[in-house]
Parts: structure tokens; C-alpha cells; sequence
């Protein structure tokens, strides 16, 4: 937790800020019980009304003073707790950011999500208690002791009988309660994965009348998450009556003796109630720190797993000194490129060895797994590859940065992904610069302007979250247009024609070829008719290439091709 709370140098001002309010409450707390124990001892006994109203005047001064720096105290102490969780949170967003997609596979996103959420609030409860308790139990607890010694020094012997066992309670709690805070925030991410599934997947839950088994999954994992509170919470349900009872028993031990000692003459009554009082703070003191260790353990845990995703360094990083490759514009070439999954059995792609160039439409079929997605996510560096080279436009993509790589890319993944917000942003998110005239060209490229120009508002209008309220096909189209905005030098498209009727998808195969005549086309496919016309066809079979060449080539050398071209063209079509 230390690691995170280092992050607190530009709140420096801030917290001294509290530190000084905080320390004039504790003064003004301090010292109220030897004014009341002024007024008993002189005003009381003496019948004294004016020392006492003028000493009372002066107890509601240093009153007021206290209630204001505790107001000053607690709303600096939010503002740096509330100021220090965003700037985490924009630390650990901006890390994840930079992750590939291994580390997303490795973490998970339900425990991003967690980790981003819950676990930063739990850090920013204990900062905020931290302030506002842990700054002030030292002043309480040492000023106290002082207080209380210069009252009666042999009556102070009960706090030091007291304490080993406040401590050793405290230690006993804290050693059980640690390990359950662990297994909750484990728990939570397992509740979190569940929702999130059930969530995204109600379609398929709904479709298939699975919701009582998702709604089981749900209850055994929240029965899960309850189950251990619950443990956590009974042992520091404990801490409180056992703090209570301590500080009851040290209270009826101090006026046992400190009534003998009144008895015999050593003390005054005054001094004895103003005793009970600082030694009240004494263990209120003790009592707040017993309080933030109910909240530490956990913060602790989360603080631990969001240091487990700051610290985590990306496995792919750009290289120390970086190429640009600005010539030869829109040549892809793959040499000899092997990839696996971390911990596969077995190679995804093996000797992977090819080459495109502007103009040219390069196709890739083959059978389900054959490692079509995995050979195009290569490009834009979302993995790296175990042995060869990938060069665009004659550089290794390894000696160039992330950036200038994927800014020569217009990528359409398999999986059609639209942002919330209105058509026109979600084109535009692939050239924020682009003007009304390019996105319209490119809707119409991408066969998407006539639904669009039938929504009530154009291009303004609203799509939801995940794109909803569209058809598959309707969001297929405008993933292609925001690529196409973008006018790279390169186009990727992952199995992106998938949703179109054949109707739509010749109609925008040909509009493609006149808008992409500059660049180069790496297109993958499961339909035969999308690569028939493809100036260079890759066919893939248990991540190798089986054949390489044009439709007609192919169907006379490569039999996994002739294979997969039979199944889906009656003989008429093939001829």
C-alpha cells in the first residue's frame, strides 16, 4: 500500500494543511479537562462563579476552535482522498491501455473492471480514515500520556498494565480477518464475471432458457462473496466489545485506585475526573487505530492487486530506437512467421511465409481454426510472434512504434465493436479530423449510407451501447467505413462480411476495389464467392499454408481449397 500512497507528493500541501488543523483539535480536545479540572478543583471548591464563567467562556473558545479545524481537516483530508483516487484511476486506465492482449487474457477484464472500481474506492476509504484518525491518535495518544502522567504518575501504571493486552487483541483480529479481506476481493471478481457474462450474453441465456442455470451461477458466487463477509465480519464484529470492555475496565480500575488515593489525600477530585478523561483519549485513540485496521487488511489486498497491474509490464513495448516506414507504401511480407498462444499445445502458425502489394487483394480461407484471425492480429502487433519477421513496407514491425504501425492500418475485426455515441462519432473514430463529406463517402463505400439516411436523425443519430439497436450486418458495414475514413496505406478485414447478404457484399466488394486501388487488401474469408475475384488467395490448414495463388490456380493444385470451394459451389458455379 505504501507503493501506491507515494502518488500523494503533489497533495503535499494539502495534507500538511490537515496535519496542522488536526493537531490544533487534538490540542484543543487536550486540554478542555484541565480547565474542567481548574474549574472543579478552584471554581467549585472556592464558590468561585466568575473564575468559573470565565474559564467556561474560555472552554467554548477553544471548543469552537477545535470544531473548525475539524471541518477544514475533514474536507481537505476528502479532497486529497478524492484528488489521489482519480489520479489512480487514470494511472492504472492508462496502463491497461497499454497492454497487448495477453495481458488482458491473463488478468481478465471482469477483475480490470474490479480492480479500477472497488479496489480504488477501498484505498481511498482508508486514505480519507487515515487522515483524519491516524494523524490524530498519535497527538491523542502521546499527549495524553503526558496529561496524564503530570496528573498523577503512579495512577498511570493502570495504562501501561492495560495496553499489551489492547495490542495483543488487536494482533490476534488482524491475523484472522487478513487473509478473508484476500478471499473477498477474489470473490468479487467472480461475481463481477458472472454478471458481466450474463449481462453481454442475455440474448443467448434468453435464447436457449438458460436463465435459471445463470441465475444458480449467480447465487452460488454471491453465496460465495456473503459467506466470507460474513466470517470477516464476525471476527471484527469482535474488535469493537473487546475495545469497549478494555477501556470500561481500565475506567473502573482508575477510580478504584484513584478514589484511594483521593482517600489519602494524594489527589484531588478534580485532577482524578480530568485523569478519566485523558485516559479516555488515551484508548480512543488506540480504539481509531483498531478501527483503521478493520479497513487496512482490505485496502491492503486491494491496494496489492492494483500494484499487480501497475507493475505488470506489457509484453510488447516499442523498441528503444524506433524506424519509421514511410517508403514503399502498402507492402505486407511475412517471413518464415511462427506464433503460439502462451501455453498452447502446439503452434498456432508455423513458417509463415508470404508477400502483398499495393493494389493487389490478398485473401486467407480456411477452416474453422485454421489460424485466419490469428495471422492478420499479427499485424498490428497485438501479439508477437515466437520466430520470423512481419515488415510493412520493408520494416520489421518490431523496430517500429505501436503507433506509426497501427496509423497505417484500418483494421475491421471479426467481431463488429461499436462505441456509444452517434453514428457520425463512431465512423470519425477512425480520423478524428474527418470532415461530414469523408464520412458520408465512406458510409456509401461501405454500402452503409441507405440505413443510415433512413434513421430519423442521419448521422446523428444514437447508437447504444455495443450497437444494439442494430442488425449485424448494419454495424459490419459502418466497422468497415471507419476504416475506410482512415484511407491507410493498409486494410485488414477479419472475416468482415460475414453478416451481408451476397447482394450486399458483391455490391461492396466492387466498391472497395475502386476506393482500396492504392492500397493493400488482406481479407479474410469463409465464403468462397467473397475470394473468387482476390489477386492472391492463402489458403490455411492447422497454421500452414497449404497453397498459394489465384482462385483457378489453386483449384487445380490445393486440394484443401478444391475441398472447401466443393462444399460450398454446386458444380454449375465452379465451371
Amino acid at each position: 500500500m505504501l507503493k501506491l500512497f507515494r502518488d500523494l507528493k503533489p497533495f503535499a500541501w494539502i495534507i500538511a494543511g490537515v496535519l496542522v488543523f488536526v493537531f490544533v483539535q487534538s490540542m484543543s480536545d487536550l486540554y478542555l479537562p484541565t480547565l474542567m479540572s481548574d474549574i472543579i478543583d478552584t471554581g467549585v471548591v472556592k464558590g468561585d462563579t466568575n473564575y468559573i464563567l470565565k474559564i467556561g467562556a474560555f472552554m467554548l473558545l477553544i471548543t469552537a476552535v477545535g470544531a473548525v479545524c475539524s471541518v477544514f481537516a475533514s474536507y481537505l483530508s476528502s479532497k486529497t482522498a478524492m484528488g489521489f483516487g482519480k489520479n489512480l484511476r487514470e494511472k492504472v486506465f492508462s496502463r491497461v491501455e497499454g497492454f497487448s492482449l495477453y495481458e488482458f487474457d491473463k488478468v481478465g477484464t471482469a477483475s480490470l473492471i474490479t480492480r479500477t472500481t472497488n479496489d480504488i474506492t477501498q484505498v481511498q476509504q482508508v486514505l480519507i480514515m487515515m487522515m483524519r484518525m491516524v494523524l490524530s491518535a498519535p497527538f491523542m495518544l502521546v499527549g495524553g500520556i503526558i496529561m496524564a502522567v503530570s496528573k498523577d504518575a503512579k495512577l498511570s501504571l493502570v495504562i501501561v498494565a492495560i495496553s499489551p493486552i489492547l495490542v495483543l487483541t488487536i494482533f490476534l483480529i488482524m491475523y484472522k480477518a487478513l487473509p478473508l479481506f484476500k478471499a473477498m476481493q477474489v470473490k468479487l471478481d467472480k461475481l463481477n464475471l458472472i454478471l458481466r457474462e450474463s449481462l453481454t450474453g442475455v440474448r443467448v441465456i434468453r435464447a436457449f432458457n438458460r436463465d435459471p442455470y445463470e441465475q444458480t451461477r449467480f447465487e452460488k458466487a454471491n453465496y460465495d462473496l456473503m459467506d466470507v463477509s460474513i466470517k470477516v465480519n464476525k471476527i471484527m464484529a469482535f474488535m469493537m466489545p473487546m475495545m469497549m470492555l478494555i477501556l470500561n475496565l481500565t475506567t473502573v480500575a482508575i477510580l478504584w485506585f484513584g478514589g484511594l488515593r483521593i482517600d489519602s489525600g494524594s489527589m484531588q477530585i478534580g485532577d482524578l475526573i480530568a485523569f478519566i478523561q485523558y485516559v479516555s483519549q488515551i484508548m480512543f485513540a488506540l480504539i481509531m487505530a483498531s478501527v483503521m485496521f478493520v479497513m487496512v487488511p482490505r485496502a491492503s489486498a486491494s491496494a496489492a492487486r492494483i500494484n499487480e497491474v501497475l507493475e505488470m509490464e506489457p509484453s510488447i513495448v516499442d523498441a528503444k530506437v524506433t524506424v519509421t516506414a514511410d517508403k514503399n507504401r502498402g507492402y505486407v511480407e511475412f517471413d518464415h512467421v511462427s506464433f503460439s498462444y502462451p501455453g498452447a499445445e502446439r503452434p498456432a502458425l508455423s513458417h509463415i511465409s508470404f508477400q502483398t502489394k499495393p493494389g493487389q487483394v490478398t485473401a486467407i480461407i480456411g477452416g474453422t481454426g485454421s489460424g485466419k484471425s490469428t495471422l492478420v492480429n499479427l499485424i498490428p502487433r497485438f501479439y508477437d510472434i515466437n520466430a520470423g519477421a512481419i515488415r510493412i513496407n520493408g520494416v520489421d514491425i518490431q523496430q517500429m512504434s505501436q503507433t506509426d504501425l497501427r496509423a497505417k492500418i484500418g483494421f475491421v475485426p471479426q467481431k463488429a465493436i461499436l462505441f456509444s455515441g452517434t453514428i457520425n462519432e463512431n465512423i470519425r473514430y477512425g480520423k478524428e479530423d474527418a470532415t461530414a463529406e469523408e464520412i458520408m463517402h465512406a458510409a456509401r463505400i461501405a454500402q452503409a449510407a441507405d440505413f443510415v439516411e433512413q434513421m430519423k436523425d442521419g448521422y446523428e443519430s444514437e447508437i447504444t451501447q455495443g450497437g444494439t439497436n442494430l442488425s449485424g450486418g448494419q454495424k459490419q458495414r459502418l466497422s468497415i467505413a471507419r476504416a475506410l475514413v482512415r484511407k491507410p496505406d493498409i486494410y485488414v478485414f477479419d472475416d468482415s462480411f460475414s453478416a451481408l447478404d451476397f447482394k450486399t457484399d458483391a455490391k461492396l466488394r466492387a466498391a472497395l476495389k475502386e476506393e482500396t486501388a492504392d492500397a493493400t487488401v488482406l481479407l479474410v474469408a469463409q465464403r468462397v464467392s467473397t475470394v473468387l475475384d482476390a489477386d492472391q488467395i492463402i489458403v490455411l490448414d492447422a497454421g500452414k499454408i497449404e497453397g498459394i495463388g489465384t482462385h483457378q490456380q489453386l483449384m487445380e493444385t490445393c486440394a484443401v481449397y478444391r475441398e472447401i470451394v466443393e462444399s460450398q459451389l454446386s458444380e454449375e458455379e465452379i465451371a
